[in-house]
């Protein structure tokens, strides 16, 4: 697993965005809005790239916009409900990939055949991880891992 530069901003605002979310929340959102410039300055993320990253959260339906000069963006669901693999696949696709493809196409024949369980082993390890921690369970420092 290679964790891009946007994988590690998304996650970072995303971070950022669930803590404001302590302050509750109102029907569609949840928590206080908070700005992409905001965002962009406490986490040291160029804006012109955030902003790219907050698209993709928002059209996987992990973030809420708002616009004007009150808007800004908010979590479309509590930080214990959203995991780090939510984020992971919102801004990078697969979890892992065998030479830019996902793990499960990957296809060997002959004595290599054995690397596609490998692969997929790898795969599944990574996904318990990121699936099971938490926006919530990071806020606390307290990643689950099985």
């Amino acid at each position: 697993m290679f964790v891009s530069a946007r994988s590690d901003y998304a996650l970072r605002a995303m971070l950022a965005v669930a803590a404001a979310a302590r302050g509750g929340g109102d029907g569609d959102r949840v928590g206080e809005l908070v700005k992409a410039a905001s965002l962009a300055e406490v986490q040291d993320i160029p804006l012109s790239f955030l902003q790219g990253i907050l698209l993709d959260l928002r059209r996987a339906g992990l973030l809420h916009s708002h616009r004007g000069a009150d808007g800004g963006y908010a979590l479309t669901r509590p930080p214990d409900e959203i995991t780090v693999g939510d984020v992971l696949r919102a801004v990078g696709g697969s979890l892992t990939t065998v030479r830019g493809l996902p793990a499960e196409r990957a296809g060997y024949h002959g004595v290599a055949a054995g690397l596609t369980d490998v692969w997929l082993a790898v795969h599944g390890a990574i996904a318990t991880v990121v699936d099971s921690t938490t926006l919530a369970n990071l806020l606390t420092h307290a990643p689950t891992t099985s």
